[in-house]
């Protein structure tokens, strides 16, 4: 395609207008697949219309010796250069005068008396428990885990979630 490219910019400095607005309509298409994966979705339209002005401008410094591609893929990496540090420097979302930070001693308590109600169970269930509901592994891949059995993961799963409740409701008393 750079080659056809090529042809088109060779003709487009000799003053053929159609040409170059040909090779232009292409290039475009191609400025928008490069700045896409690279950049926000909101930033790619402005990169490629800066990419398109700098074509335009630093036209004459092609030199039809030299393959199209690597003069286009330059001026397109350093206008992505450009468009990140523009990302960088432009602040993305206003935040309110009164913002405030959530207490979050709710969440330190309920870690600890989670950890305290896990320490209560028998290692096994504990562990059962830890890895398929708070961490969301499967049956399968705690049982690979702890070494035990899929059906015996599911069983410390059932009776420590059982001694849990009955911990929660007050009657301490579960084996």
């Amino acid at each position: 395609m750079t080659e056809v490219w090529a042809r088109l910019m060779i003709a487009a400095q000799a003053g053929d207008k159609a040409a170059y607005r040909l090779l232009l309509d292409e290039v475009q298409v191609w400025l928008t697949r490069y700045y896409r994966h690279r950049l926000p979705p909101d930033r790619v339209d402005d990169a490629v219309q800066d990419a398109l002005v700098a074509v335009h401008t630093k036209r004459h410094t092609w030199d039809p010796s030299r393959p199209f591609g690597p003069w286009l893929a330059g001026v397109a990496r350093y206008k992505w250069i450009d468009a990140l540090r523009n990302l960088k420097a432009t602040r993305t979302e206003e935040l309110p005068e009164t913002l405030g930070v959530g207490d979050s001693g709710d969440a330190v308590v309920s870690a600890n008396v989670l950890a305290r109600l896990m320490q209560s169970l028998k290692p096994a269930q504990a562990d059962a428990i830890r890895l398929v509901k708070l961490e969301g592994r499967t049956v399968e891949e705690t049982a690979a885990l702890t070494g035990q059995s899929a059906s015996l993961v599911k069983v410390n799963i059932h009776r420590g979630m059982a001694r849990l409740m009955k911990l929660v409701e007050g009657s301490g008393d579960a084996g």
